[in-house]
């Protein structure tokens, strides 16, 4: 008898993707990450679900079908988290022709099955206040619709989601050895207190993402594709613009660029695609590809951005097959399962490569993979209709949502409480209680994030450092001083101590 049905080795969103379905579905799930959750490739992706305009250019349809298709599945399940945005791709003459750039957006609209988000249309720049921030030589555009998605934040639903369904999270928990004992996994891991674990399995997932190869070798396996780890870096500016769409530019190098509105007063601006020889762990932004940036999207803007506008930086290591394109940029987001099952031996399923729109779909295949060695597994898929913690409420009724909160909570300040409905939907009501007035939340800490918040963070979604709170399960570090950081250290280290010694203060 094995302790579990599936180990899952990895927290980024396809591992938790994964625990979510198949919990869901009755199987006993164990998950380790070495980090906290989101940690690694999946909190620094551009924050969209989208299909991925320019896979057009290589052919990737079946990518960019699977894609579409996903954005109004994934806005109907989390539609706190996600919401549909408007794109403006001004025609630049030097580029892509015109014909070009409609006939892509004519296959966008409708190679997914679109409902809900509204079709493509054209632009006189001219006129639409989507000119204002831009160069006058721009006088045409086409607008279409993509979504935009708290990245993190969706890991951290799907994983808490699965632990309500039963399974086990295991964050800051490192996989460090694995063998076959005939039709099960034995399975060796250690925390971050240096406690040892060791659990069985019927089957295991590997979901590490760029060290997908390190853990087949943990186990002697040798990985079945060539991983090419490619370094994406985003930079985040004051507000370069005042209405809600994003744009999207096309670079000489053939790259598009993304500026899109972030969380009120930014301006998110990426991504590159750079080859990264480094440890996975250890990524930044380069003053080259900050000036990359810079340079890429001042070629728009009528005023120029440089890099003494940049409030912050963040890059991520994107494990993508390795299909033999040269530019970094061209390499396939498509994703590959491998699947080891020996006779008589336990089934070891990886994936390689991926992105973070079909994360869903992409558990649904594991599942399929495994269907012959997990009873749980041949139960229907369901995914796709469940609302993840939060979500229960219509697809487009946030604001009905938010405006419901407001007149529950008159005395606590607006922006406290639309900011949570996007973070929490539903669930804000049980962090925020019978306050009558912010004093009610506990201490405050920085910006609007209070001592409440910070416990359900801790109690719920496996928070442990202030770096989780303020980067992964928010992004309230861009509002964050000295003093407030200081006064969150202390207060959740104090509660870790507590938790550790029976509720004795240090």
């Amino acid at each position: 008898m094995s302790d579990f049905d599936l180990a899952i080795v990895g927290g980024g969103v396809n591992g938790c993707g994964m625990a979510r379905d198949a919990a869901g579905r009755g199987a006993r799930v164990v998950l380790f990450e070495q980090g906290d959750l989101a940690q690694g490739t999946s909190w620094a992706s551009t924050k969209l679900i989208h299909g991925g305009l320019r896979y057009l250019e290589h052919y990737e349809f079946r990518l960019v079908r699977e894609s579409l298709a996903e954005r109004e599945v994934l806005w109907g399940i989390a539609p706190h988290i996600i919401r549909p945005l408007r794109f403006v791709l001004p025609h630049h003459r030097a580029l892509r022709p015109r014909w070009m750039l409609g006939l892509g957006l004519f296959l966008y609209d409708h190679l997914g099955g679109r409902k809900r988000l509204p079709p493509t249309c054209t632009l006189d720049l001219r006129r639409d206040p989507a000119g204002a921030p831009l160069k006058p030589e721009f006088r045409h555009a086409f607008e279409y619709s993509d979504a935009a998605v708290d990245d993190a934040r969706l890991v951290a639903l799907n994983a808490l989601d699965a632990a309500r369904r039963g399974a086990d999270i295991r964050p800051r928990t490192k996989l460090v050895s694995a063998h076959r004992d005939g039709e099960l996994w034995r399975l060796t891991a250690q925390s971050h207190d240096g406690a040892r674990q060791e659990v069985t399995a019927k089957a295991l997932f590997n979901a590490a993402g760029p060290w997908v190869g390190q853990v087949l070798g943990l186990m002697g396996a040798n990985a079945p594709a060539r991983v090419r780890l490619v370094r994406g870096s985003h930079i985040v500016v004051r507000k370069l613009f005042d209405h809600d769409r994003a744009y999207i530019f096309q670079n000489g190098d053939g790259r598009v660029i993304f500026a899109i509105p972030y969380e009120g007063d930014f301006t998110l601006i990426g991504t590159t695609d750079r080859d990264h020889d480094g440890d996975a762990a250890e990524v930044a932004a380069s003053e080259e590809e900050i000036t990359y940036l810079c340079e890429a999207v001042s070629d728009y803007f009528a005023r120029p951005v440089t890099p003494t506008d940049v409030v912050w930086t963040y890059s991520g290591v994107r494990p993508l097959l390795d299909d033999g394109s040269s530019p970094a940029q061209e390499a396939t987001r498509d994703y590959l399962l491998h699947l080891d099952a020996p006779p008589g031996g336990a089934p070891l399923l990886s994936a390689f490569g991926g992105k973070i729109t079909t994360y869903r779909r992409l558990a649904e295949a594991a599942l399929a993979d495994l269907a012959p060695f997990l009873p749980a597994a041949r139960k229907p898929r369901w995914t796709g209709q469940a609302a993840l913690p939060g979500g229960d409420f219509p697809i487009e009724g946030f604001e009905a949502l938010a405006n419901a909160l407001a007149t529950q909570y008159p005395g606590l300040p607006p922006p406290l409480v639309r900011r949570l409905a996007h973070a929490y939907g539903t669930e804000t009501r049980g962090i925020l209680g019978s306050a009558r007035t912010l004093d009610d939340l506990g201490q405050l800490f920085l910006a609007d994030l209070t001592e409440a918040e910070v416990r359900h963070l801790m109690a719920n979604e496996w928070a442990r450092t202030a770096d989780d709170v303020l980067w992964r399960r928010s992004k309230l570090g861009l509002r964050a001083d000295p003093a407030g950081l200081a006064a969150l250290e202390a207060f959740m280290e104090g509660s870790l101590y507590k938790t550790r010694h029976g509720g004795r203060s240090p």
